[in-house]
This record gives C-alpha cells, structure tokens and sequence, in this order.
C-alpha cells in the first residue's frame, strides 16, 4: 500500500491557530467560531505525530490541524513538532479546544532491542522519560528518589580513574492527573497506555507490512508488529552504541523517541484513552557506519501508518474509556 493511500477519505480543513494570529480580536474570533464549528461535529480521535516523513505516510505537507475520517472515524490530526516540550504542549492545546474522544500518537523511533529490526513497529505499553536527570560530581551521593545511575567512568579508555563527567541519577517524573489531589504530584516513571486499546491492537500482530524502499532497497527481515514491551523518551536523539545497550538493560526499553512519554503524561492527566505507534526506523548507533533514519525513516513511516488506519478501523464507541 502506497505511502499517500492508507487513509481512504479525508476531508481537510486548514486553520491557522494558537500563533501570532490571536493577537487579533478579528482573526481570534473566526478562528474560535471554526473550532465551535468542528467540536459541534464531534467528537472525534486525535492523531497526534511528530515530523514531515510521518506525516507524509498520511499525506502531502499542510497546516497544522486537519478534519476529516479515517476508516469512518472523525479525526482531528496534527503535527507536534519534535522534543517533549512542543509534544506536550501540542498534545494539551489539542485537548483543550477540540471535543476529543481519545488520542493516538505515533512517529518512528529508534530501535535498542536487539530481536526487533528496522521496520518493525512496536505499540509499547509503558513509557518513561528517561531524559530527567541528576548530573552529578563524580563520586555524589545519587538522590534517594532516584531510579537508576550512569557512572561515566565505567565507559572510560583506558578503565581506570574517575571521569570529570561524573555521574547521572535518573528520576521520576512529577505526574499531576484530574484524578489526583490538587498540587499533589505522584512521582511516576512508567506511563501506561490504555489497557483496553492495548489489548485491542494485539490483533494487528501478523498484519502484512511493506518491506521495501524501492525495486532495489529491501530489508533483509520481514516487518512485524509487535505489542506489549517498554519504550523511553528523551530530548536527545540516540545515536550511541553503548547508551543503547546501557538504556536497555537498564530500563527493558525496546524503542528511543523524543515524544511519546509526554504525549501519554498529558492525555493520563487529562483523563483520555491513548495508544502509542512507533515504527523503529535506526538502530539507535548499533549499526555500523552512518545511521540509517534516513534511509528507512520513511519506510517505517509507511509502515506505522498502515498499522494506524488499521487500529482506527478496529475501534469502536464501546472501547473509548481510559482503562
């Protein structure tokens, strides 16, 4: 299936929001009334993913926020940018202005699962930030709270000595949810997407996915899908052979991005049902030579798009609920 064919109808509409047009009463007003508009239509799945190849598995380059069907469904998709910031931030304007059900996210990530291969996608039922850090003096005392370390001087050649690097404590996140006491955080490393939905895509396991670039560019593994392991997120792009083995023996995370625990952390605290997509598009420095996103970026593009659609046919009204 082509990259541009996944999604069989969709009706498009541009809106220019939340920029600097707002400082315009004029502007402000026809856009608040657009909004009125589409949530009197609604309500509908938000898609939320993170970067042009994705997006072009969907179709051609657009504004920001799109209205139409997918399988039947009503969706509202978007582009969040890259980093957890802009997906925080996107994922909660989203749910703010819009009359959303439900949220699916997905993009490509890279892979640190030595039995997954590129173009693979994974639906991972847990994410942690692992990008929230304690750097620290070389021979601190690692905070209590703290869920792991890096000594730096373990990666030291020749082994011996300390490392002016130091060390890194690795802490939970500070989760506030609707459900919670007012200013209450919980501390939180493991996010969990919605049990039911996970439990849905599992019967896109087998599901048929592309496997060549192009006539001459194919991979050597037939790509699977597959559910149910870890994923991690942070603002770094993991490039690393030694990190990589470093995060999954660590954590048991099978795939690296720099979006998807925020997105989840925002739609938990909102109280919405979520899934996250991820098609591993690089080895996450594990290959030899240059990494090969770019290669196959867009292939595993393709691939997280079909098995989208696919979970999008499969839901019904019964399975919107945050379980």
């Amino acid at each position: 299936m082509g990259a541009r064919t996944v999604v069989g109808f969709v009706s498009i509409i541009f809106l220019v929001l939340f920029s600097g047009v707002l400082g315009f009463p004029v502007e402000r007003r026809k856009s608040l009334a657009i909004i009125r508009e589409i949530n009197r239509r609604g309500p509908y799945l938000g898609l939320i993913t993170v970067y042009p190849p994705e997006e072009n598995a969907f179709f051609a380059s657009g504004r920001r926020y799109r209205v139409g069907t997918v399988e039947g469904k009503k969706v509202i998709y978007m582009r969040c940018g890259v980093g957890l910031v802009n997906a925080a931030a996107a994922t909660q304007q989203m749910v703010d202005h819009f009359y959303i059900k439900g949220l699916i996210h997905f993009g490509i990530s890279g892979n640190t699962n030595s039995s997954l291969s590129i173009g693979d996608v994974s639906i991972p039922k847990q994410f942690a930030n692992t990008g929230l850090w304690d750097w620290l003096k070389p021979n601190a005392t690692i905070p209590s709270n703290d869920v792991a370390q890096l000594d730096f001087k373990n990666y030291n050649v020749p082994k011996e000595g300390n490392n002016s690097l130091g060390r890194v404590g690795y802490s939970p996140e500070q989760f506030y949810s609707e459900a919670g006491e007012p200013n209450t955080p919980r501390e939180m490393l493991w996010f969990q997407v919605s049990n039911n939905w996970l439990h849905l895509a599992t019967s896109l396991e087998g599901l048929e996915l592309e496997q060549c670039v192009n006539d001459t560019l194919c991979l050597e593994n037939k790509p699977k899908v597959v559910v149910g392991l870890r994923g991690s997120t942070a603002n770094t792009f993991l490039d690393n052979a030694a990190y990589r083995d470093f995060i999954f023996h660590t954590f048991g995370v099978s795939s690296t991005d720099m979006e998807s625990t925020a997105v989840v952390m925002t739609s938990l605290s909102n109280g919405f049902p979520l899934i996250v997509v991820r098609g591993l598009s690089d080895l996450a420095g594990a290959q030899e030579g240059q990494n090969s996103i770019k290669l196959f970026g867009p292939l595993a593009a393709t691939n997280v798009a079909n098995v989208v659609v696919q979970f999008v046919k499969l839901l019904s009204e019964e399975s919107y609920s945050c379980s």
